[in-house]
C-alpha cells in the first residue's frame, strides 16, 4: 500500500490538507516517499485530564495536536519517529477502555480508542510501519524508555514521602525519571538526564539517588579502563613540538620505547488505501 501510494497526487493533496491544518505553528511534512495512512481521533491522557487529540499516521512518523476546529485547525504539533516507538496494550479500567501505551525514549502516553475495532486497527497499522523501518534502517528496537507521567488526579498526596497533601497552594509536581506525583520537599533536585533535555530535570529524591549511583558506578567503569592507557604511557615524556637538527638516529635515543484513569466518548478513525 505506501509503495502503491507514494509519489502519488493524492498522497500530496492529503499531506498538504494536514500540514494546512497545523498553520503556521507546524513542521512542513511532506517528504519524497513518505505516506499518509491514516488519520483519527484518540483520546490521550494529559497531566490534568484526558483530552481529545487528533493523531496522523505516516509510513515513517506518528504526528499529533490539540484540536481547535474539527478536522479543519489544529495546533501544538508534535511529531514522533516510528522508529522510536514501542506499543503495550493495556487493560479496560472502569473509567477507560480500549487503552494501550505509546512508549518513546523522550516521551511515553496512554491513549484509548472508541472501540476495540479501532484499537486493533491502530496497533496494527503501527507495528506494520514499525516493522518495516526497523528491517529497512536495520536498528534494533528501543529499549529504554521515558515514564508515563501519573495524572494530577491519581491522587492527594505525595507519591514518595505519602505525608504532605496537595491543594490549592501545595502544588503537585512530576519526576521525569519515574512519572511519581510528588511534592516540592521530595523533588527538590534537578539531573542531566540528555536522552530527554538538554537541560537539568527535576526527579524525585530516590530516582536521584539511583542516577547519582548510576553516574558513579559508570565513572568508576570509565576509570578502569583508562588505568592500563595511563600506565602505559606513564614513561614517556611530552614533545616540547620543537624541531631539532640531530639525526633521526640520535632523537631515537632519547625515546624509550500506574494507576490508570480514563474515560472517552469522542470517536472517528480512518485508513486510507
Amino acid at each position: 500500500m505506501v509503495d502503491h501510494l507514494a509519489n502519488t497526487e493524492i498522497n500530496s493533496q492529503r499531506i498538504a490538507a494536514v500540514e494546512n491544518c497545523f498553520g503556521a505553528s507546524g513542521q512542513p511534512l511532506a517528504l519524497p516517499g513518505r505516506v499518509l495512512l491514516g488519520e483519527g481521533i484518540l483520546t490521550k491522557e494529559c497531566r490534568k485530564k484526558p483530552k481529545p487529540r487528533i493523531f496522523f499516521l505516516f509510513n515513517d512518523i506518528l504526528v499529533y495536536g490539540s484540536i481547535i476546529i474539527n478536522k479543519r485547525k489544529y495546533n501544538s504539533q508534535h511529531i514522533i519517529p516510528l522508529e522510536d516507538v514501542t506499543l503495550e496494550t493495556l487493560p479496560d479500567t472502569l473509567q477507560m477502555k480500549n487503552r494501550w501505551m505509546i512508549k518513546t525514549s523522550k516521551k511515553s502516553f496512554v491513549v484509548s480508542a472508541a472501540s476495540l475495532t479501532e484499537r486493533k486497527e491502530w496497533i496494527s497499522h503501527l507495528e506494520e510501519c514499525i516493522k518495516h523501518l526497523l528491517t529497512k534502517t536495520g536498528r534494533q528496537p528501543c529499549r529504554e524508555h521515558a515514564a508515563p507521567w501519573i495524572p494530577d488526579k491519581a491522587t492527594d498526596i505525595c507519591m514518595r514521602c505519602t505525608q504532605t497533601k496537595f491543594s490549592t497552594l501545595t502544588r503537585r509536581h512530576h519526576c521525569r525519571k519515574c512519572g511519581f506525583v510528588v511534592c516540592a520537599d521530595c523533588s527538590r533536585q534537578r539531573f542531566l538526564m540528555p536522552r530527554l533535555s538538554p537541560k537539568p530535570l527535576r526527579v524525585c529524591n530516590l530516582c536521584y539517588r539511583q542516577l547519582l549511583a548510576e553516574k558513579k558506578k559508570e565513572a568508576e567503569a570509565d576509570r578502569r579502563q583508562t588505568e592500563p592507557i595511563r600506565s602505559a604511557i606513564q614513561g614517556y615524556e611530552p614533545s616540547s613540538g620543537d624541531d631539532s637538527d640531530k639525526s633521526d638516529d640520535e632523537k631515537a635515543e632519547q625515546w624509550p620505547a500506574d494507576t490508570e484513569f480514563y474515560t472517552s466518548e469522542v470517536s472517528w478513525s480512518s485508513f486510507h488505501s
